[in-house]
């Protein structure tokens, strides 16, 4: 695989930083330009961040003396400079809209973290193990946009990354209703809690846009393309409850799923333990070897010991029983930052790089 030059927009946030631990010495990805707001725009990298730098791991050698560039007025000499860039940008959905497609525009394709273009009938929405072929949209979009090269992709929610890949084997027998409770951690909120103190022994059971995030988004990565568009699915039917608990990285989801034709304990454990996808058959840099991984003992899976788990990339499922409502209930963790936000992309974009999008 060729080596791909890449930015990292928005690379002052907490997505942004983990973009670059992902990519500092990434087999594929080489990071050559970092941007942001342009108040960081001219500052070295370390001075841009300051005290902000959130990552448990240091500051790479490779990013401290870069000099930003502006996000959003730089953008033609952002696109001369690079292959394709990573965005995770805090501005306005229509703000972002139109930043993703100026680069876009620019023949630079976005890898996006972002919320704004998920809902955009031909940008697609991948999780590379699950809806691959999606890909094919990108034509149609480029054709809409008058490019050659540039297009956007954006990766899911992060909280449905912990419960839509251990229903996903299980759609053959007819998944018709689920009711997921996400318990989610505060960097998901691209806090600390040296930076949210309030978060400090306490439950929020309010997180804004995330409940309808987790209802719907589901439905456009089950869906198909028909005619230059992702239409989306019609089933299952989905209903959660979203919280913000003490934790400092890792979503749980407690989740409960009836069956049209009801299968076995047993089936289901096979179909999680026998369940690979793309990423896994390409053997790109950032998939794991078993991406669905179920917990035999009753008090796993849990977020300090299991979020990390193949670099952050795996699934971890555990306490499937019978439900006296549902069909079946059982939970699962997802790492929000890896999985969910920076390490899904970084994934995405090993997959549409191996599938020729990024040449």
């Amino acid at each position: 695989m060729k080596k791909f030059n890449v930015g990292i927009i928005g690379a002052t946030g907490m997505v942004g930083q983990r973009f670059i631990t992902l990519l500092a010495d990434h087999p594929w990805f080489n990071i050559v330009l970092l941007a942001a707001s342009p108040r960081s725009a001219g500052k070295k990298y370390t001075e841009a961040v300051g005290s902000r730098w959130a990552m448990k791991a240091e500051m790479p050698e490779k990013v401290k003396d870069m000099i930003m560039y502006d996000a959003t007025a730089d953008i033609e000499k952002i696109a001369s400079q690079v292959d394709f860039v990573f965005c995770a940008v805090d501005m306005k959905k229509d703000e972002i809209r139109a930043l993703e497609e100026a680069y876009a525009k620019a023949e630079c394709p976005v890898i996006s973290n972002n919320s704004a273009h998920r809902h955009t009938d031909d940008v697609p929405m991948i999780v590379p193990e699950i809806n691959p072929e999606h890909a094919g949209i990108i034509e149609a979009q480029k054709k809409r946009l008058g490019t050659k090269r540039g297009f956007v992709a954006v990766k899911s929610n992060c909280s449905l990354q912990s419960y839509v890949p251990a229903l996903h084997p299980l759609m053959k027998f007819g998944v018709k209703n689920v009711l997921a409770c996400t318990y989610q951690a505060i960097s998901g909120a691209g806090k600390t809690f040296e930076t949210w103190p309030e978060m400090v022994d306490n439950v929020i059971p309010f997180i804004g846009g995330e409940e309808e995030k987790s209802e719907i988004e589901p439905l456009k990565i089950w869906g198909k393309i028909q005619d230059g568009k992702i239409v989306d699915a019609t089933t299952p039917a989905i209903t959660t409850q979203c919280l913000r608990v003490p934790v400092s990285d890792g979503h749980t989801a407690a989740v409960f799923v009836s069956f049209d034709k009801k299968p076995s304990i047993d089936e289901i454990k096979e179909a999680w333990k026998n369940f690979k996808g793309e990423p896994q058959d390409l053997e790109l840099p950032s998939a794991p070897k078993q991406f669905l991984n179920y917990f035999e003992e009753d008090n796993r899976p849990q977020a300090k010991l299991d979020r990390d788990m193949e670099g952050g990339m795996a699934v971890s499922i555990g306490r499937l029983r019978e439900d006296s409502q549902y069909d079946y209930k059982f939970v699962c963790l997802s790492h929000n930052t890896l999985r969910g936000a920076a390490g899904g992309a970084v994934l995405m974009a090993e997959l549409l790089a191996a599938k020729g999008y990024l040449d």
